[in-house]
């Protein structure tokens, strides 16, 4: 089934056929449960693995699986009101867990499991997705697992991860899960559905999809957002502008800052917004007596939230600068394509001139181990290094090559 072939919300899921495949199976062979008649065996299961490198989807699949699941007319028509209620993300019987900080709490997924365990009040199935569930904690995966080998009836549980590796799924959840494994989107696809879907023009679409490296998220913001092509253009000016000793204080600071301006644009008005509903929802804004004790209870209640949001920050700012440093390990690795003349496609192919100036410069050994540096670097911040210590480590390798 072709992009073009597609109906409904499986238009959502670009280069993804295989996958599209065996969830719309899943729906019909659900519909087929609910509606008491016979499913093909194994086609419809409680628990699903969707695993795929970064932009490839999987939370959009997820979530167009969970629409397909709900459907009130077909396995996916994405007219009714159980797709549009469970794209939007508004659907009273699909519960989406979205880590906030940089992990998913034993407590918040206790709390889930619990809501999960309910019958569907308007909807077909009690549907959980939790968006990177390589970030439960070891507790928060123990209570997942309970409901996993327990299954209440009509409750399916879409968990999304890079892998199936222990170090992202366990062990354990991974083997009582079916799983649905999403590709690098090729940039055809992903040029169509910005010109198809976002209204991007033809050759703006087609150099996004270019440049992305398969993130489709990533390509509609180069598409969309004039900033985002600024910040991209100053991280590739990084590996040839070293030139001196204080350039590398001076590009270390350029990226933790363009990482910091992008979690501050993306945090700012949802922040507010968050914390003037919760004081209404308290009676922190009323007037006149009796007010004091709620006000005092949503101020409280405001600094808890501060410190989610404080720490929702963090996790976005990494992933920003995780995305930097992945344009990076590209235009290292487009070095050493361009020096050992392979003919592989760039993965930044407007900055041609750029890769071949570096390949004529440097030795492949001294690329290497730039590239290994900027690798070095992510790992550390995973490790929970502070972001300015490990960048400013990885410029001074990539300075001395």
């Amino acid at each position: 089934m072709t992009t073009t072939e597609r109906i409904g919300v499986w238009n959502q899921l670009v280069g993804q056929e295989p996958a599209v495949e065996t969830l719309s199976a899943a729906a019909s062979a659900a519909a087929k449960i609910v509606a008491g008649e016979p499913a093909p065996p194994g086609a419809m299961t409680h628990a699903w693995l969707l695993t795929g490198p970064p932009g490839s989807g999987r939370s959009v699949a997820a979530r167009t699986f969970a629409a397909a699941l709900q459907c009130s007319t077909g396995t996916g028509c994405d007219a009714c009101p159980g797709c549009h209620t469970t794209m939007a993300g508004t659907h009273a019987d699909v519960r989406l867990v979205v880590p906030e900080g940089l992990s998913i709490s034993v407590a918040e997924m206790r709390a889930l499991v619990q809501a999960a365990a309910r019958r569907p009040t308007t909807g077909k199935w009690q549907v959980v997705i939790i968006e990177d569930a390589d970030r439960l904690t070891e507790g928060a995966s123990n209570a997942l697992l309970k409901a996993v080998e327990e299954p209440p009836d009509r409750t399916v549980f879409l968990l999304c991860a890079p892998s199936d590796h222990p170090d992202d799924v366990s062990v354990t959840i991974r083997s009582r899960c079916r799983l649905v494994t999403l590709r690098t989107p090729p940039p055809e696809a992903i040029a169509d559905v910005l010109v198809r879907r976002d209204h991007v023009d033809a050759e703006r679409a087609q150099w996004a999809a270019s440049v992305c490296g398969g993130h489709v998220g990533r390509a509609r913001r180069l598409a969309t957002d004039e900033a985002a092509r600024q910040r991209r253009a100053t991280v590739l000016r990084i590996p040839l502008g070293l030139r001196r000793a204080s350039d590398v204080f001076t590009c270390a600071d350029q990226l933790i800052s363009a990482a910091e301006a992008d979690a501050g644009e993306a945090s700012k008005s949802r922040d507010e917004d968050e914390r003037n509903e919760l004081r209404t929802a308290m009676g922190g804004d009323g007037i006149g007596k009796g007010v004091a004790g709620a006000k005092r209870a949503a101020e409280a209640a405001v600094k808890q939230l501060e410190k989610k949001q404080k720490s929702r920050a963090t996790r976005t700012q990494r992933d920003t600068l995780d995305l930097a440093l992945v344009d990076l390990v590209g235009f290292y690795r487009d070095v050493l394509v361009v020096g050992s003349r392979s003919g592989a496609t760039l993965n930044h192919p407007d900055h041609a001139d750029q890769i071949r100036e570096a390949a004529s410069a440097w030795t492949p050994e001294s690329t290497l181990r730039r590239l290994e540096a900027v690798l070095e670097c992510r790992e550390a911040i995973d490790l929970n290094v502070k972001p300015r210590i490990a960048v400013e480590a990885m410029v001074t390798t990539l300075r001395q090559g």
